[in-house]
């Protein structure tokens, strides 16, 4: 009998750490979820902002090396 409880009890401890791992990932998985819909929000404001952007400025396209037209 005490080979079956010290068994039940090894299973039962098995079981609250996987319950808390599940619970862990679980809270991960929610915070990963609001932060991947504020980064979308995010994103697709600076895409808008720079489309509005290229329709008002007539399509320039700036490129790093370039010398700015005050030179």
């Amino acid at each position: 009998m005490d080979v079956m409880n010290t068994r039940i009890e090894t299973l039962e401890e098995q079981v609250a750490h996987l319950t808390r791992t599940v619970e862990d990932l679980s809270d991960i998985v929610a915070r990963q979820e609001r932060e991947l819909a504020l980064l979308t929000r995010r994103a697709q404001m600076l895409m808008e902002r720079e489309a509005e952007r290229e329709s008002q400025g007539g399509g320039v396209v700036v490129v790093g090396d370039e010398r700015p037209p005050h030179y």
